[in-house]
């Protein structure tokens, strides 16, 4: 797959549809590879007439590592945002944002539609205030504005969370904990057969371990705070999108989120949780169309 050096650093990305398509950039979220967005949805999306672009944000996948800043001491960045001061950190969440802006520049795309979910709507808030001209539309799933105040994880997942493989591990050790984490993630009303999760998440392993990034991006979403002020200067069409079954961001923060975007409009996707379950490919691929549309 191709890679570009953007902003001093290798972005793994690739493209799918044909090349006069309408641009759709889809950003992923926390811990997950561009690969994590299905090739049916995917699929779905160029048959709709887009041209699908997806990137390995920076500390993942086959993206650039940050591993001389070693591991963030998590409390501590929390600790500085509650006291409303910067954590010293190899990248926040705008720049990854400005990597998304500088693919799109690689690819020679003037402006796309945009859409992210959880981590990955965070970066396209930013990218969609920092880069107002480069979005067209803007579809946010299963995520938040960060401020505080908004319900927590429910506690089954910071159960599971803190069970995450710190010290050397196989990709078997690594996909069972990823089935772990995605059973207590996953739509209670569409559930995904262990056996697809296992294998989803071997692949992934295999391509490229997780290792300390995944601290690293979880510290910058930390330290990002509330994007309140940064939802104001958003001015393209928005769309949240957010189930009411969503154990790691309840549906309050999709609430919220959209109240804070001039003219968003919400959708509450019943028995949907924190995952892309393979019934809801087709209400994804349709929002994302209507809105472009």
């Amino acid at each position: 797959m191709p890679q570009a050096t953007l902003n001093g650093i290798t972005i793994d990305y690739a493209v799918a549809g044909p090349p006069d398509g309408e641009p759709l950039l889809l950003l992923m979220g926390l811990a997950m590879q561009r690969v994590a967005w299905p090739d049916a949805l995917i699929d779905s999306l160029v048959a709709r007439g887009f041209r699908v672009v997806t990137m390995d944000n920076r500390d993942i996948g086959l993206s650039h590592r940050h591993d001389e800043a070693g591991v963030p001491n998590l409390a501590k960045v929390a600790a500085w945002r509650l006291v409303g001061a910067r954590a010293s950190l190899p990248y926040a969440l705008a720049d990854l944002a400005d990597d998304a802006a500088a693919l799109l520049d690689h690819l020679g795309i003037d402006s796309a539609h945009v859409a992210g979910i959880s981590m990955g709507g965070m970066i396209a808030q930013h990218l969609a205030a920092r880069h107002a001209r480069r979005v067209r539309s803007l579809t946010l799933l299963a995520t938040s504005s960060g401020r505080l105040g908004l319900p927590l994880p429910h506690p089954r997942v910071l159960a599971v969370a803190r069970t995450r493989p710190t010290g050397p591990h196989t990709p078997e050790e690594a996909a069972e904990y990823s089935v772990r984490l995605f059973g207590v993630l996953g739509s209670p009303r569409y559930p995904t057969p262990r056996e697809q999760l296992y294998a989803r998440a071997l692949a992934s392993a295999r391509r490229a371990p997780a290792g300390a990034g995944v601290l690293r991006q979880f510290a910058a979403i930390l330290a990002d705070g509330d994007r309140r002020p940064l939802l104001r200067a958003i001015g393209v069409p928005t769309q949240v999108l957010h189930g009411d079954a969503d154990p790691m961001l309840p549906i309050a923060h999709g609430h919220d989120l959209a109240r804070h975007i001039d003219g968003a409009r919400f959708e509450r996707i019943e028995g949907w949780g924190h995952d892309l379950p393979a019934p809801l490919w087709p209400v994804f691929a349709e929002r994302i169309a209507a809105l472009a549309r």
